[in-house]
């Protein structure tokens, strides 16, 4: 159970950032991120993933990853700052109790995050990090969110 919990809020602001506009998007694109769990136990984990302009919209709400509904009616994203509170629920009905908060730029995000939830009955408390920057425009292929092994490189400016 703790191994997901870290991601709550991973993928949600992995690629979060202003456009020209002042309009707050996720610039497609191949990302690199570590992600740290520093509470119960610690551990870390590199992720390289590719963000596709489909991805928009769910990277830019309260997302875990695909084990969790997220609701947060709590969530805050603009002037470089994201915010946000909330529960997940996962397909056995676990509830998670989320909250956290970073600042991003364009290529570069820095984000804290503490999940509540219960193990036999025990709260439990966990506290993640993620630090992610914008690797480049090119997604190889066969790369997590990219496009298939046996297809051309995707680009995305």
């Amino acid at each position: 159970m703790t191994a997901r919990i870290p991601w709550l809020c991973i993928a949600a602001l992995v690629a979060v950032a202003v456009d020209a506009r002042g309009q707050q998007n996720i610039r497609p694109g191949y990302w690199e991120s570590e992600s740290r769990v520093l509470a119960p136990i610690a551990s870390s984990k590199t992720d390289l993933r590719c963000i596709t302009p489909k991805d928009v919209a769910r990277f830019m709400s309260c997302y875990i990853n695909h084990h969790y509904q997220c609701v947060c009616p709590e969530q805050s994203i603009g002037d470089g700052k994201i915010s946000f509170k909330g529960e997940c629920v996962d397909h056995k009905g676990q509830r998670v109790g989320i909250e956290g908060g970073g600042a991003f730029t364009a290529t570069t995000l820095h984000m804290t995050a503490r999940a509540s939830f219960r193990i036999l009955g025990l709260p439990i408390e966990a506290d993640a990090s993620t630090d992610a920057h914008r690797l480049g425009d090119v997604c190889p292929p066969g790369s997590t969110g990219g496009p298939p092994a046996d297809a051309a490189p995707a680009t995305y400016r």
